[in-house]
């Protein structure tokens, strides 16, 4: 009986990690160009303890997390969103992502935002990220919400860009 409940709970165990295992090939076969990416974000942000452990990431998947990143927070809540949170950690690396997946118009409007920072440089710990915020975010709300604008926009199709960039680097995707 006992050695039952083991091989049970053995397959059961299985099963589980068999269906929390992220298979990329499977992933690049969905349909729908968007859930593909959602998948992998979903991935990297589980891998990466949702940026906390960034670490755990190769430089391949950073890149699609920046810039996915960024696209989730304009799209929330604008850019102001995406510095007040925890993305805004990794903004002038999701310059250099944009551009290493050619998402050269996207890059621009970032810089762009980017700019209202002294310096252009934008800080990478929250609380004085937030502080400075607070101190720019009026004179940077014009800009911000014509950057907002712009990157609703498009340019960039963010989405085939992020696809072909995996299917580029796939064995990065696997780690």
């Amino acid at each position: 009986m006992k050695k039952l409940l083991i091989f049970i709970t053995s397959l059961f165990s299985a099963n589980v990690s068999s269906q929390t295992k992220f298979d990329l090939d499977t992933v690049l076969k969905i349909e729908r160009r968007d859930m593909i990416v959602m998948e992998i974000d979903s991935y990297l942000n589980e891998k990466s303890e949702y940026g906390e452990k960034i670490e755990k990431l190769n430089s391949s998947q950073r890149t699609f997390f920046f810039i996915e990143n960024l696209e989730r927070e304009i799209n929330n809540g604008g850019f102001n969103q995406f510095y007040f949170n925890s993305s805004g950690n990794f903004s002038q690396e999701t310059v250099s992502a944009l551009l290493e997946i050619g998402a050269n118009k996207t890059a621009e409007i970032v810089k762009k935002a980017n700019s209202e920072f002294k310096n252009g440089t934008v800080p990478k710990e929250k609380a004085e990220r937030q502080n400075e915020l607070e101190l720019i975010e009026e004179k940077a709300e014009e800009n911000w919400n014509k950057c907002d604008s712009e990157f609703y926009e498009y340019h960039d199709n963010l989405t085939e860009l992020l696809i072909v960039f995996v299917i580029k680097n796939k064995m990065e995707f696997k780690k």
